[in-house]
């Protein structure tokens, strides 16, 4: 399978115009290279698109963004800052959820960190880089994806109004240069341990994206729609 027959067909045509067909093609096989040369690449093939696949572009609503997908076995797949289910949810994850706690009270989070809930409400949860080697984060930077993430938030930034979560100096290099107006761009501190501290658990993003899609006439989401409790939290 190439990679114009794994990006899912909703967004297709949008995105592979020739200069993102080549790049997109580009990362597409050096990934594969690796697999065949027996490295373990994450996430798994079939989830390399699963962001794209659980929301078309016209139902984006909110857009969360990432960077690499987890490099550790069994944690990525295909999601920003999500893992699957059975998985326990990373550092930077939990400290999502700590945030969603002080803005809803009611929020009980989940005992795994599966953001899927969310994107099958119109949240595109999008790494910039696609791929990545086992035990080497940013090992596929600068291979193509970067072409091809870029162009789908132009598609995005072509679309409905939506809210655009921007966490940390790598997402705010990610969105420039792309035309945001008419949307909403929260600007804020990034989860990870390293900064969250710095103002992660007050910024009030969750709140105010939906405050911005009901100005808009747009369905709020969901965010307190996880299940389970989180041991430990």
């Amino acid at each position: 399978m190439g990679v114009e027959d794994a990006i899912p067909s909703t967004w297709r045509d949008a995105l592979l115009v020739p200069h993102v067909r080549e790049a997109a093609t580009s990362a597409w096989q050096a990934a594969e290279s690796e697999r065949q040369a027996g490295e373990s690449v994450y996430p798994r093939r079939e989830n390399v698109f699963r962001a794209l696949s659980l929301v078309a572009p016209n139902n984006v609503r909110a857009v969360i963004l990432g960077q690499d997908p987890y490099h550790q076995p069994a944690q990525a797949h295909g999601l920003s800052f999500s893992v699957p289910q059975g998985i326990k949810p990373p550092p930077s994850l939990v400290n999502i959820f700590k945030a969603l706690a002080i803005e809803y009270p009611e929020f009980q989070p989940p005992q795994s960190g599966d953001l899927s809930s969310w994107a099958e409400q119109g949240v595109l949860l999008l790494n910039t880089v696609l791929t990545v080697r086992e035990g080497t984060p940013g090992a596929h930077q600068k291979r193509g994806w970067e072409v091809l993430t870029q162009r789908i938030l132009e598609v995005v930034s072509k679309g409905k109004p939506c809210a655009f979560l921007i966490w940390g100096k790598h997402a705010e290099r990610a969105i420039a240069g792309i035309d945001l107006a008419g949307h909403r761009v929260l600007v804020g501190v990034h989860p990870s341990p390293l900064s969250a501290h710095r103002g992660f658990f007050t910024q009030g993003h969750f709140q105010q994206a939906n405050e911005f899609l009901l100005s808009k006439g747009r369905k709020p989401v969901d965010w307190c729609r996880l299940d389970g409790n989180l041991v430990g939290f």
